[in-house]
């Protein structure tokens, strides 16, 4: 696998279209100080899912999108295209050519592409993770790395060790199973809190259901002894008009 092309557009430096081809082996960009030389690098960091804006010299997403010039509009959005030789099936997919893509506008709404194909930038990392072309890996080094690599802490060389070995990918698999477990262990414990409540409600709403049933029934045997009384009251005016009616 080799990187074949890259083509850029609004990206950092990069204000018109710019596309560069690569041809297997050792390929050099020369070029005076302040020339973007380095914004390649960071465009090829960028499009395989970089997200530390931090780690591309940025403050925030809008800063890699070009900012205008003198001579030059700025641009609405930054975009990177990469395409990759896969002949050898070193991604999983059944393409011999594969091609990135990313998109960034200024309202911060960032877009991935496989192949033209819209993904997730997790799709991305899953996709790089373990051939040495993550964005954490030893493929891409920049300006200083390698001197942060040598004098860095034991756990920054052992992940990037990983990572060109390709048992990173299981340590992220591992991370991703440890994660859902967790998750779910929160998720019993606040469905025993759920059971418990609905079990205490159950128990006064019992006590409420059964003081129901019983004003229901009295309420009932009430209704009939009133319309008793009335009925009798009815009875006994009728026999007294009656009596009065015959005395007359």
């Amino acid at each position: 696998m080799y990187l074949k092309r890259l083509e850029i557009k609004g990206f950092k430096s990069f204000a018109d279209i710019t596309e560069i081809n690569f041809e297997p082996g050792i390929n050099i960009i020369v070029g005076p100080n302040g020339c973007g030389k380095s914004n390649i690098v960071d465009a090829i960091r960028w499009v395989i899912g970089e997200a530390n804006i931090r780690n591309l010299r940025g403050q925030k997403s809008e800063d890699v999108i070009f900012n205008g010039t003198d001579d030059k509009r700025a641009q609405s959005m930054a975009q990177v295209e990469m395409l990759l030789d896969n002949s050898d099936e070193i991604l999983p997919l059944d393409y011999s050519e594969v091609t990135m893509a990313r998109k960034v506008f200024r309202s911060g709404e960032s877009e991935f592409y496989i192949n033209k194909s819209r993904v997730r930038m997790k799709d991305i990392t899953e996709l790089f993770t373990g051939t040495g072309l993550g964005k954490k890996g030893y493929s891409i080094i920049g300006q200083g790395e390698l001197e942060q690599v040598l004098s860095g802490q034991a756990l920054d060389r052992r992940l990037i060790l990983e990572e060109a070995s390709g048992t990173i990918k299981y340590r992220q698999q591992r991370d991703e199973v440890k994660r859902r477990l967790e998750n779910t262990s929160n998720d019993l414990l606040r469905l025993g809190d759920i059971i418990s409540e609905v079990r205490e409600r159950k128990e006064e709403l019992g006590y409420k259901a059964e003081r129901a049933r019983r004003y229901l029934q009295l309420n009932k045997e009430c209704l009939g002894l009133e319309r008793k009384v009335l009925l009798s009251e009815l009875a006994y005016g009728q026999q007294e008009l009656n009596r009065k009616q015959n005395k007359f």
